[in-house]
């Protein structure tokens, strides 16, 4: 899981790409964000699946998805088409994550709408539902609060069937559990330990009942790793040199260490499976440190260490 508004060029994302497909990483995920958290002057973002086409035309097994595309960037018709189009590109290798989303820097900086997060969760309900629709039916009309499609052709039909993979990011709220539980696969907390991941899956699994449907499970969360425990500390002080920062080094780390798995290959296998047995299915993990290649490598390692 790349953050890709954090100064990610075209040539390192081509080198990610490389790195996975050689040492065994399934799927390449990256972040949805016109404007860099850390840097706006100096980060390039370029935009999410202009990217993942260009990164998908030239591989040939790996994956790729978004965590997540927020439905204030998109109309559902376009999102919908452009994502049914880099699966045609791709051969059938992409996800789609949706949510609401949050940064509201990036929409007063680029002029997109940012309304009230009621405002926004019903926009993104309605969206799933018409890039679902979109995706499995052969006309849609559609009349909600925020969208109107008016016979639309359903077209271009994705070439996974009978869709690509929906994946949903929250925190087991109302307003994204039930419409997961309607039309998505997947359903994804960020930065939640063990114990939190298992409240908010079981949150989950409770508004899938009215529908019927099973969801997977999964969580992203950030990850330090090293052949040592003592590589993978060197990645995080190189972490907390790249921008300036209030707290001391060991307390910045203990606080990371909350929200992310840190450590050697067994180490970090360790703690995934504390996560495996609170029910999470898949693991995104997050590179900050996307120039270095070395962690592409050990995560490979780490999937067969967890086989």
């Amino acid at each position: 899981m790349i953050e890709g508004q954090e100064g990610v060029s075209w040539e390192q994302w081509c080198a990610l790409a490389d790195a996975c497909e050689e040492h065994g990483v399934e799927t390449l995920f990256r972040s949805d964000h016109y404007i860099s958290q850390s840097d706006e002057s100096g980060n390039v973002a370029h935009d999410a699946w202009t990217i993942l086409a260009g990164l998908a035309a030239r591989t040939t097994t790996l994956r790729f998805g978004t965590l997540v595309s927020p439905a204030t960037f998109r109309l559902p018709g376009l999102l919908a088409n452009a994502v049914a189009t880099v699966d045609h590109i791709s051969g059938g290798r992409i996800e789609l994550g949706l949510g609401a989303g949050w940064m509201e820097r990036e929409h007063r900086a680029y002029g997109f709408p940012f309304p009230d997060t009621a405002t926004r969760l019903a926009m993104f309900a309605e969206q799933i539902e018409i890039v679902y629709r979109l995706w499995t039916e052969e006309r849609v009309d559609f009349r909600g609060t925020h969208y109107t499609l008016e016979d639309a052709p359903a077209q271009p039909k994705p070439v996974q069937q009978p869709h690509p993979p929906l994946l949903v990011g929250g925190s087991g709220t109302r307003g994204t559990a039930e419409p997961a539980a309607r039309f998505a696969d997947e359903y994804n907390t960020p930065f939640a330990s063990p114990e939190d991941f298992a409240r908010i899956r079981a949150k989950v699994k409770r508004a899938c009942e009215s529908t019927g449907r099973t969801l997977r499970y999964s969580t992203m969360t950030g990850c330090l790793i090293g052949e040592t425990r003592a590589d993978a500390l060197g990645r995080a002080r190189q972490l907390y040199d790249r921008v300036p920062r209030e707290p001391r080094f060991d307390d910045w780390l203990d606080a990371y260490s909350q929200r992310a798995v840190i450590g050697s290959v067994a180490e970090v296998a360790e703690r995934l499976r504390e996560y495996e047995r609170a029910g999470c299915e898949r693991v995104m993990l997050q590179h900050l440190l996307h120039a270095d290649l070395e962690p592409v490598r050990l995560i490979g390692a780490l999937g067969q260490e967890l086989v």
